[in-house]
């Protein structure tokens, strides 16, 4: 699995109805991404972005392609960071169960 961070600066911190609005606005443009588990969309003091769950690394970098930069640019107007992380462990309260590398982990005594 990948996760990737996406950082976007900005000041001052919309208020919560502003980011809700941004978000519900953009997420179908996230439904139909390839191998996209989910998107968190960020809000805070030194600005907004996302964290995406990816299932392969070949999918986040179909996403995150060339073009992707200047088109964050254009609708934010100012370009992001992007940082990319493996992800082998996964503790998913809501299911409740450990996986590692997506299949379901027997915790150490």
């Amino acid at each position: 699995m990948i996760i990737a961070l996406v950082q976007i600066p900005r000041s001052p911190k919309p208020p919560a109805e502003a980011a809700i609005k941004g978000g519900l606005a953009s997420a179908p443009i996230y439904r139909e991404v390839k191998g996209l588990i989910s998107k968190h969309y960020l809000n805070g003091e030194a600005g907004g972005g996302g964290v995406y769950m990816f299932d392969t690394a070949e999918n986040a970098q179909a996403w995150f392609n060339d073009e992707w930069p200047a088109w964050m640019e254009s609708r934010f107007g100012t370009r992001p960071t992007l940082t990319i992380y493996d992800c082998h462990v996964v503790v998913d309260n809501v299911a409740g169960e450990v996986r590692v590398d997506g299949e379901p982990a027997e915790l150490p005594a």
